[in-house]
């Protein structure tokens, strides 16, 4: 398996500040004391939406309980209910179940169609949190409309974007160690709508999103050698970008603009980095060294580009210009360093590190200082950021002949560790942008 290195940046640590008025959950250094929410069932005004009333209300607190930075006071321990959307808040009901957030809404369908609408309230300041919203659809959408209503409370407590509406690619997994078969999949990101887009006849590595999660880069052996592939989400077609003779192409990776590609080209027993107009299909050589470089990830601002290289004797980072010019090293940690990526917020790069038997998850500012790691186990690999900058997937695989691959998640701070959902083994994960 390949030994990737992503995310080394390293992030305050996430803390939890609550003022009387305005409610405000600050990210910022200390410990975290989760904000106590609650979230009664939506009311339904048709007739038939009572399920999907208590579904949303569901979604919505699991995706906010999630993050850990919300405690959900649950629905058992009301004293009092939201019967109309209309009707005053008696906020006496909920602070003497101490909760400081109120989420109330409300959903009617009429055939296919479904709207859902929703307040926020500061309990102990007695007001409500901005305006109320209101998404209609289809009632197939019911799930991304309670994701949206997550994001929108997660971003008027913490002052930041969520990151609920948004989705994973990954490499699903089944079968032994020793036989493993491998497809492309894709699902929101608590595991929910899981689409497979590729058969699991042909091994694929490595999937990417466009900014505008449309499209998806991955690399594939189905002619034998790696070889990149340009997938469009919808209706799933694909051709191959790079098809030079006696080459070999894999770890792409989009330009923040969507318009290029920069990615590993093997040639001559030689691996540099190269970038191609993905309009045009000129392509255009980054590096020219005798050593491997691979994993290349651009600056969110599309002019600087880190990678991977073993030029120094040991596989170590370096950022470059995207113009060209010396590659600087950033890592001088023990052990071996891999797979970066760079924070959508511009201020962090995400690694895999190998050092002493263990690999780990770490972040580090883009000029390598304030190494963190994250994680520690026999196998971790593979980080992606969420399209805020405050969490991170990787891939782990437990230990032995009967080691699984599996999808987990873990904040920029390091807390709040935990498994992704998937039907079966999971790898190589990859986050979409917000709205998907």
């Amino acid at each position: 398996m390949l030994f990737r290195i992503f995310f080394a940046v390293c992030i305050l640590a996430w803390g939890a500040v609550v003022s009387a008025a305005p409610l405000k959950l600050e990210i910022n250094q200390g410990v975290i004391e989760p904000v106590p929410f609650a979230v009664p069932a939506f009311v339904p005004e048709t007739s038939g939406a009572e399920g999907m009333a208590q579904d949303l209300a569901q979604v919505v607190a699991a995706d906010l309980l999630g993050t850990g930075l919300f405690r959900e006071i649950p629905q058992s321990a009301f004293v009092g209910a939201i019967t109309s959307f209309s009707s005053p808040v008696q906020f006496s009901d909920w602070k003497v179940v101490n909760a400081q957030v109120l989420i109330s809404g409300a959903v009617s369908i009429e055939g296919s169609n479904i709207t859902v609408k929703f307040r926020i309230y500061d309990v102990f300041a007695g007001n409500e949190l901005g305006s109320g919203m209101r998404f209609s659809g289809q009632v197939s959408g019911w799930r991304r409309m309670a994701h949206k209503i997550s994001d929108a409370v997660y971003s008027r407590i913490t002052g930041e974007a969520g990151y609920f509406d948004s989705r994973i690619v990954f490499v699903s997994e089944s079968g032994t160690k020793s036989a493993r078969k491998k497809s492309l999949a894709i699902m929101d990101y608590d595991g929910a709508n899981v689409q497979y887009l590729t058969n699991d006849n042909d091994l694929v590595l490595a999937p990417r999103f466009s900014p505008t999660g449309d499209r998806i880069l991955y690399t594939s052996y189905e002619t034998g050698f790696p070889r990149i592939y340009l997938l469009e989400v919808n209706g799933l077609r694909k051709r191959a970008l790079q098809d030079q003779p006696g080459t070999m192409s894999f770890a792409p990776r989009f330009s923040p603009d969507g318009q290029s590609v920069v990615y590993s080209l093997e040639r001559n027993g030689n691996t540099d980095l190269y970038e191609m107009n993905l309009a045009s299909g000129q392509m255009r050589q980054l590096s020219n060294a005798p050593s491997i470089e691979t994993a290349p990830s651009y600056s969110p601002d599309g002019t600087q580009i880190v990678f991977e290289s073993d030029r120094s004797g040991t596989q170590q980072i370096y950022v470059m210009d995207r113009a060209g010019g010396t590659p600087k090293r950033i890592s001088f940690g023990d052990g071996r360093y891999g797979t970066p990526v760079w924070s959508p917020r511009g201020d962090m790069i995400a690694f895999t590190k190998q050092n002493k038997g263990r690999f780990h998850i770490g972040v580090m500012r883009t000029d390598g200082s304030e190494e963190r790691l994250l994680t520690a186990s026999f196998l971790d690999e593979g980080p992606t950021w969420s399209p805020n900058g405050r969490v991170i997937m990787f891939t782990r695989e437990t230990q032995g002949a009967s080691g699984v691959a599996r999808l987990y998640s873990v904040d920029v701070s390091g807390r709040n560790l935990k498994p992704v959902p998937t039907p079966g083994g999971g790898s190589d994960p990859a986050w979409s942008p917000l709205g998907r």
